[in-house]
């Protein structure tokens, strides 16, 4: 495909969200270059970004580290757009959370400066979270963009996967920020739990939770109590279209559907007969936060269309655990 789309940086190219990313945008005909973390022993694998169509001639693989926000200027340069995909996981809470926070906001501002400083890039695209919006004090049972998760409350209370909320509310305020600021054009996307097909070696996080049920994994049936989900490749087409779309401004949610554990368990135990799913009374005792709705509408009304359902992520998600060997 003839390059006329021009050159893009999509930062923590190994991950679920951004390896989905980088496939569409050489599909799309850009060329793109992607960060990845320093890697000491030379363990981590990059081979399937390597083997993307297009890739051979149209993408570079470059090191660069949050915590060395001045790392990313080289692939950046000369960039007319950045999807600023990477940030530290730590839903086990093994780090402080002031210093996961500091290390995402400082990285985030980094490359925002870096962005600036190339005089080429015309908007950054920020994965958010719904991290960002749905830990808060709110009685609504449906909360859209104008919502922000509470901080002073998740530092109060501490809860699983608080420092990830925390950092991602932070972070996502600074950059909405500094883009106003700075009049550097900074647009967010608010995915809810990413579900689907992976094409990255390791197992996604989030796959893994929403198949908490078929895997067995009990620790996770908390976060299911009611889930939104929405499909890899629908979070993926949304950040292209956002960043492509003229009058894209502000923070985007991008869900697709709601489920309870309940319809969880009734919708898996009828479409896979082939697992022992837990029945919805042995799941009566489950404790854990029931999260309002998320709505779309602002995404929707700006003209994007999702293609997936939850039949669509579950079937991809379970194929492909079964190819990678994880079923």
């Amino acid at each position: 495909m003839e390059d006329n789309k021009g050159t893009v940086c999509v930062t923590g190219g190994t991950g679920f969200i951004a390896s989905w990313l980088i496939m569409r945008l050489l599909e799309r005909g850009y060329s793109v270059r992607t960060t990845v973390r320093p890697d000491s022993d030379g363990s981590r694998d990059t081979d399937f970004l390597k083997n993307l169509p297009g890739a051979s001639e149209r993408l570079r693989i470059l090191i660069a580290d949050l915590g060395n926000p001045e790392s990313f200027g080289p692939a950046i340069d000369g960039c007319v757009g950045v999807f600023h995909v990477a940030t530290p996981v730590d839903f086990e809470d093994r780090e402080p959370e002031p210093v996961v926070t500091k290390r995402c906001i400082d990285g985030a501002l980094g490359i925002l400066r870096a962005c600036l400083n190339s005089k080429t890039v015309k908007r950054v695209v920020y994965t958010s979270s719904s991290a960002a919006v749905q830990f808060n004090n709110s009685n609504a049972e449906i909360q859209d963009e104008d919502t922000w998760s509470d901080v002073k409350s998740l530092r109060e209370v501490p809860m699983l996967a608080a420092s990830y909320a925390i950092s991602k509310t932070l972070t996502e305020k600074a950059v909405l920020e500094f883009g106003e600021r700075h009049g550097l054009e900074v647009v967010t996307v608010i995915p809810t739990l990413v579900h689907g097909p992976f094409i990255c070696p390791k197992f996604a996080g989030s796959v893994q939770i929403a198949l908490a049920l078929v895997l067995g994994n009990e620790n996770d049936y908390s976060f299911l109590l009611k889930m939104c989900l929405v499909h890899v490749d629908d979070v993926v087409r949304a950040h292209i279209f956002l960043f492509e779309h003229p009058d894209a401004k502000g923070r985007y949610i991008c869900s697709s559907a709601t489920m309870t554990i309940e319809e969880m368990s009734k919708f898996l135990s009828e479409r896979y007969p082939e697992f022992q799913i837990p029945s919805p009374e042995s799941l009566k005792e489950v404790k854990g936060p029931r999260f309002a709705s998320l709505a779309s509408r602002k995404l929707l009304d700006a003209g994007f269309e999702y293609k997936y359902g939850i039949e669509d992520m579950f079937d991809g998600a379970i194929q492909c655990c079964k190819e990678k060997g994880y079923l």
